[in-house]
């Protein structure tokens, strides 16, 4: 049986200027991972940056979100070169690097998840991103499929935002809306309207840099409006906060009495 390294599909979508519609998971479950890559999400995104999702669980969740069509996206807790190559080893092929300010800091990510001359990148040959050493294309392939997303979370990263869609190897640009307007001085505040008009803009921005742009969305209603303001990759909310809104909704219902 011929067994090849797998190819990223959700790369090529994106480049190609898909809207894509996600998920941002927070809870280190492959039960609720393996349900929701089901549901028909394009991607969902494991964070294990401010989520109690530890390395050593990305990889079940990774398998179990494996069953459905959707694709699994890490966010490492920190652009750091140790953290992405543990991810890309455990078969991410998609990385969101976290708090990325400079256009060096965006380089070093993209040289982090390529392998040596293009980068440092260790090399293992029995991981899950070689299908435990059974794809022998793996090293022909693996740099090409991966797909590299900055997140820029500051005013600071904003006004360098071309400089960093500039580095080879930059797949997309991310907006985090909760640090953007805390750094705005808007603290908790993301929808407040001056957040908002900078987050329009910068849509437009990152268009004309020719790169994706995504952000993160709370409710359905929001993630529609991103959608119009051009991002192409969106996360409509946490599940976390899905089933927090819904199990106050039921309860609710449950509470309500006929007069």
């Amino acid at each position: 049986m011929s067994i090849s390294a797998p190819r990223n599909d959700f790369k090529k979508r994106l480049l190609r200027g898909e809207a894509l519609h996600g998920l941002w998971l927070s809870m280190a479950s492959p039960v609720a991972s393996e349900a929701l890559s089901l549901v028909g999400f394009d991607w969902l995104l494991f964070d294990t940056e401010h989520a109690a999702i530890d390395l050593a669980s990305v990889q079940p969740l990774l398998q179990a979100a494996a069953v459905g069509n959707a694709h699994a996206v890490v966010r490492p807790a920190w652009n750091d070169k140790v953290l992405i190559k543990r991810a890309l080893d455990m078969g991410a092929q998609t990385l969101l690097i976290p708090f990325v300010e400079t256009a060096a800091e965006a380089a070093a990510a993209v040289e982090a998840s390529r392998y040596p001359p293009h980068g440092v990148r260790g090399v293992a040959g029995g991981t899950r991103a070689s299908r435990f050493g059974l794809a022998p294309d793996h090293f022909q392939v693996a740099d090409q499929e991966v797909c590299i997303l900055v997140q820029l979370e500051t005013m600071a990263a904003l006004d360098r935002l071309e400089e960093i869609a500039a580095i080879p190897g930059v797949d997309g640009i991310f907006i985090g809306p909760s640090d953007l307007s805390a750094s705005m001085g808007f603290l908790g505040q993301a929808t407040a309207p001056e957040v908002q008009d900078v987050l329009a803009k910068t849509a437009g921005r990152i268009y004309a840099c020719g790169k994706a742009s995504g952000i993160l969305a709370t409710n359905g209603e929001l993630a529609k409006r991103y959608l119009d303001w051009g991002y192409n990759f969106v996360a409509g909310a946490v599940e976390l906060g899905l089933m927090l809104k819904a199990s106050q909704g039921l309860l609710a219902d449950m509470r309500t009495t006929k007069s």
